[in-house]
């Protein structure tokens, strides 16, 4: 139970956080924060109940961004229309979770597209966050450039930075929590705070969503389908087997699996992008969490948070903007597992890397390098390294492009 304490203190930062992105994609922010709480509560009781394992689950940062700015914002989905696409992704992962599917993806998608879609998430969430800070904006000569130094928003946002920075790098316990607790005080002595009481009403319209499947037949529905399908098994596949090896529980594996791909599914009807297993459950696992009580008595923690949503409703954007850039660092460290000495799989993964933040759109960007990588392949004479499924997903990416340049 101590475990599970400790490891809802690292995790309940997401609820601001999600809130704050969900509502980029038109959900009313405490609509997304009470969805965020739903998923995560259910997702971790899952865990906890089904698998018998220690492990929180809550919505994946990275995931997040690919469900507001590039699956509802460019896409031009409705926000239940995306539901609808997080549903029929999440149905692919589950297939995955009982077949041999996932087997064949795993050996199809080369470990270098797969660490830079990581990295390329990662430095989209720092453009995000950077964005969301007012540390920088649009240029008048330039694309981008630096806010205004004299701003209270920038000073306030800066200064929270510097101290997420810290605390993170002394590891101090539920450091994001503290972050955000900190910098909500520092934006209220500044002056950029909206402290307007917030009273919410919480329905059942808020809690449960019907996806909306009016845009299926469009070709844009479902390439938006494939990356989010792709991304969730496997980050999902990682995660996983780093924190069972953590618990010497590799055998648990397939039930871990199943309960995070269901957890996804569910997902869709609590109006949030997908959950997976996160990343904190380290501390959970050093805690000396062992057993799926640990998942349940942070689940219900979860539930109970419900009951605070007015007061974090009020947390700042310059509170949440340093955490959304700590985890972009941190996703984009991944960048030291591509093969740089090989230009064969180096370039291809750039492509993802630069294009992903660059296009503002993940999507677009892994179709850069899914398209980049056979061409490059077979220009270096190594069209033996092709799969015929990995060619075929950069054939339907290619489809998309074309569809594009014709205007449909």
């Amino acid at each position: 139970m101590t475990a599970g304490l400790i490891g809802y203190l690292t995790t309940v930062y997401i609820v601001a956080v999600n809130g704050s992105i969900l509502s980029e994609a038109g959900l009313a922010l405490e609509a997304g924060m009470i969805a965020t709480i739903l998923a995560s509560f259910a997702g971790t009781i899952v865990m906890g109940l089904f698998a018998r394992l220690p492990l929180i689950l809550i919505p994946g940062m990275g995931i997040n961004a690919l469900f507001a700015y590039s699956i509802v914002e460019n896409t031009g989905l409705s926000f239940q229309e995306g539901l609808a696409v997080i549903l029929v992704a999440s149905v692919l992962f589950l297939m995955t979770a009982f077949t041999k599917l996932g087997a064949v993806l795993k050996e199809a998608i080369p470990e270098s597209l797969k660490h830079a879609i990581t990295v390329g998430l990662g430095f989209f969430l720092i453009l995000i966050g950077l964005e969301k800070s007012g540390l920088v904006v649009s240029g008048e000569q330039t694309i981008i450039a630096v806010g205004d130094f004299t701003s209270p928003v920038f000073i306030t946002s800066l200064l929270t930075l510097f101290m997420a920075i810290f605390l993170f790098m002394k590891n101090i316990p539920a450091n994001f929590l503290v972050t955000m607790a900190a910098g909500t005080m520092l934006a209220y002595l500044f002056g950029v705070m909206d402290t307007t009481k917030r009273s919410i009403h919480i329905n059942a319209g808020d809690m449960i969503f019907t996806p909306s499947f009016a845009a299926a037949g469009d070709f844009e529905f479902w390439l938006a389908v494939f990356p989010l399908a792709i991304i969730l098994i496997f980050e999902n596949m990682g995660l996983l087997h780093g924190q069972l090896h953590m618990l010497k529980r590799q055998n648990s594996y397939n039930r871990a699996y199943q309960a995070t791909a269901f957890s996804s599914l569910m997902s869709a009807f609590f109006g949030t992008s997908p959950t997976v297993s996160a990343a904190e459950n380290a501390a959970v696992i050093t805690s000396g969490g062992k057993t799926g009580k640990a998942a349940v008595t942070a689940g219900l923690l979860f539930l109970a948070t419900l009951f605070i949503i007015p007061w974090i409703s009020m947390i700042p954007n310059t509170a949440i903007s340093p955490i959304l850039i700590i985890v972009g660092v941190l996703m984009a460290q991944n960048l030291r597992n591509v093969p740089l000495n090989d230009l064969s799989e180096a370039l291809p993964a750039f492509m993802i890397v630069a294009m992903i933040p660059f296009t503002y759109s993940i999507a677009d960007g892994m179709a850069f390098g899914f398209i980049a990588y056979p061409v490059v392949k077979i220009a270096m004479g190594k069209q033996k390294d092709l799969p015929v499924v990995l060619i075929m997903i950069s054939a339907l990416f290619l489809f998309y492009f074309i569809m594009k340049i014709a205007g449909i």
